[in-house]
């Protein structure tokens, strides 16, 4: 059992390529810690030199040089504090047999080689997407379109911007309304917890009261109507 019931992290990598056989290995992570679904800023970011050229197809993706990282630390040295920070954590991940391979083949090259599992539980969050929206686009971009998250602010991927994205898509698709329980029938486990916090308006209750235009207001909203009106060429309602 892992030890921080509530924590979740999500996490993504850029990489050199997309296969480990070929020697590829990561040169970023970015992770976001959520508790008990709420983002608590205690996020982890580190660029990896990668001792290797990125593929010109990985390069057009993520946009993180050579130069760039030729003087940051390799995964042997950030490998403890890594581990340290995802121990006992959910670790949610959009496609994660491919980020998992890559921090495992990392992981496998230390002088005492780890596994993540051993750390921490790992979410695929296509898989989840897949199962809600089965036979549809399950991109992190398609799933941002559908439900309604801005990222065009990203115009290249990078790790701990995409895990930010990634956080919002989670609480979007598992945090949809649940059906409210407003008659008299039987609740279902899902929506007793959210019933029991309505009550019934008694039948005796006094009225709210209703306050109508005066004449003033009335012409008012009329002449605002009619510079809409001759602005647009439209009116949409009388």
């Amino acid at each position: 059992m892992f030890e921080k019931a509530g924590r979740q992290i999500f996490l993504d990598t850029e990489t050199t390529g997309l296969e480990t056989r070929d020697g590829h290995r990561i040169i970023e992570i970015g992770c976001v810690e959520m508790i008990d679904r709420k983002l608590t800023g205690n996020n982890y970011h580190q660029y990896i030199q990668p001792d290797r050229e990125s593929d010109e197809a990985a390069l057009a993706v993520h946009g993180i040089s050579s130069e760039f990282l030729a003087d940051k630390p390799r995964f042997g040295e950030i490998s403890e504090d890594f581990l340290h920070y995802v121990k006992g954590a959910e670790l949610i991940i959009h496609n994660a047999p491919f980020d998992v391979g890559f921090l495992n083949y990392e992981l496998s090259m230390l002088v005492n080689p780890q596994v993540l599992e051993d750390y921490c539980e790992i979410s695929d969050s296509l898989v989840l997407a897949r199962q809600m929206h089965p036979g549809q686009r399950n991109s992190l971009d398609a799933l941002c379109k559908r439900y309604d998250i801005k990222n065009d602010h990203r115009t290249l991927h990078g790790a701990l911007l995409d895990s930010e994205i990634l956080a919002d898509v989670y609480l979007a698709m598992t945090g949809g309304q649940t059906a409210l329980l407003l008659g008299d029938g039987p609740a279902n486990d899902a929506d007793s917890s959210i019933s029991s916090a309505f009550e019934r308006l008694q039948e005796g209750r006094v009225g709210l009261p209703v306050l109508k235009a005066n004449s003033a207001e009335l012409d008012a909203h009329q002449a605002y109507l009619k510079e809409i009106e001759e602005s647009t060429g439209k009116r949409l309602w009388h």
